[in-house]
């Protein structure tokens, strides 16, 4: 995988169902997740077979029983995902370089306590709402090509890839693929 900028965790709250958390969490630690976190869930590395990868045992995993026992390194902002109308789309998003992504429970939002301490939300342009691992997992991809070092995808199927050491992070480098 790519190099990326600065680091990113991600957690939920509230979630009831071990095998959600524990696929998520094992997506995290593929993304190269710094952390993982739960607040106030029924989690259980135990029951959460979908996690192979067994990510509590390999990055940082925090169990907050509260969201007043919620700690994020200093200058990590929370980004909330979630379907509301003032929510950024993901495609439009520009993933902070230290930051903590944030999801809720199965059938539900993210509590108003906690949407109050996010510094930003993000929507994954959808019909519907999607399974919680599924919904970190795109975010997740979206972070890593945005802030990972790849060379930027051509314009068009027949164009050519900018190679990585002409791209610069941001800079919207645009070749046809004619010479």
């Amino acid at each position: 995988m790519a190099m990326s900028r600065g680091y990113f965790g991600i957690g939920v709250e509230g979630i009831s169902k071990p095998m959600n958390a524990g696929n998520l969490f094992r997506t995290a630690n593929a993304f190269g997740a710094s952390f993982v976190f739960t607040i106030g869930a029924e989690y259980s590395v135990r029951k959460a077979r979908s996690d192979t990868s067994v990510a509590p045992k390999n990055i940082p995993w925090y169990d907050f029983d509260t969201l007043d026992d919620m700690l994020l390194p200093k200058g990590c902002k929370i980004v909330g995902v979630e379907l509301l109308d003032e929510a950024t789309e993901l495609p439009s998003f520009f993933h902070p370089i230290s930051a903590a992504y944030i999801l809720g429970r199965e059938r539900g939002s993210l509590s108003p306590a906690l949407q109050e301490k996010c510094d930003y939300f993000i929507k994954i342009p959808t019909k519907f709402c999607l399974n919680v691992a599924t919904a970190g997992a795109i975010v997740m991809y979206d972070r890593i090509v945005t802030h990972g070092r790849f060379a930027q995808r051509p314009t068009g199927e027949l164009g050519k890839p900018v190679p990585l050491e002409d791209h610069v992070q941001g800079d919207p480098i645009i070749r046809s693929g004619k010479d």
